[in-house]
């Protein structure tokens, strides 16, 4: 006599349960698989983000993106982002302090609007810095410097990188900024207007008046970990090179339509999506 039959469990009905669990398990490894491989490079990238990125094959296998987020929720593989805060931002200085000239204007192309902040990516034993200066619209990094402090020097070197890097010269392109010593310095501010470059400012201490910069800064350190480490300053920065080239040309971004910011600043036709957050006035934008 079966053991099914002592149970009072149909036979067949147990071996396609059994059939149907071994091909769930073998479904389940080879998406994780999958994810893995993307995840080596860009360890926190998203649920949405990896289906994009792998739509292909994971059509092949059959699993939607409800499927995958299932699996990677059962095996412990979804993101959980952590917000770590540190004041970066000295407004109490003598230099001009310029106006918010951003807050209403429809930004419809590439290097129309930079955007620039400092984030800080050390601890106490290894203090680092981190200027970006970012394009609103492609949303693609086009400058950045690692120091070791807040002096202007590392904004200053951050935005010469960025342009050289620029590739629409000929265009007008406004540089917002918080009001920190570093942006409002003459150095600073010399070589924007050598550039041609206007200059925008944040009014208020609302995040949301720089939210894209502000996006990029977790980007960065939640997704790629820039300040996980300890680290000395040769490691740290080849830590930020290599997520900065991830993120400007493999990473798919929401906002622009899944291209990555490389693709995304190549064109001017896409236009940019945006989030409202709900907390907020119709002014303040929230990218993802």
């Amino acid at each position: 006599m079966f053991t099914c039959n002592l149970l009072g469990v149909n036979r067949q009905v147990y071996y396609r349960a059994k059939k149907a669990l071994i091909h769930k398990q073998s479904l389940a490894q080879q998406v994780i698989s999958l994810v893995r491989t993307i995840r080596n490079t860009m360890p926190k990238l998203g649920t949405r983000k990896l289906y994009f990125m792998l739509s292909d094959e994971l059509k092949a296998l059959k699993v939607g993106r409800d499927k995958l987020f299932r699996i990677l929720k059962a095996n412990h593989m979804l993101i959980k982002p952590k917000k770590r805060y540190h004041i970066t931002t000295d407004s109490h200085h003598r230099f001009r302090k310029h106006k918010n000239n951003v807050s209403n204007i429809d930004i419809i192309r590439p290097e129309q609007v930079w955007v620039s902040d400092i984030t800080y990516i050390g601890n106490r034993t290894n203090p680092f810095y981190l200027a970006l200066i970012t394009d609103a619209y492609s949303k693609k990094i086009m400058g950045y410097n690692v120091s070791n402090s807040l002096n202007v020097t590392g904004s200053i070197k951050a935005l010469e990188m960025a342009l050289r890097n620029r590739n629409y010269n000929e265009k007008p392109l406004i540089h917002h900024s918080d009001r920190g010593l570093q942006y409002c310095s003459n150095e600073y501010q010399d070589l924007l207007k050598t550039n041609n470059i206007s200059s925008s400012m944040t009014e208020k201490y609302d995040p949301y008046e720089n939210a894209i910069a502000e996006r990029i800064n977790g980007i960065l350190k939640q997704e790629f970990d820039i300040a996980k480490y300890d680290t000395n300053f040769d490691v740290k920065q080849k830590i930020v090179n290599d997520a900065v080239k991830t993120y400007n040309q493999v990473r798919p971004h929401l906002s622009n339509s899944m291209l990555t910011p490389k693709e995304m600043h190549k064109q001017e036709n896409l236009k940019r999506i945006q989030y409202k957050s709900k907390k907020f006035n119709d002014a303040s934008i929230v990218e993802l």
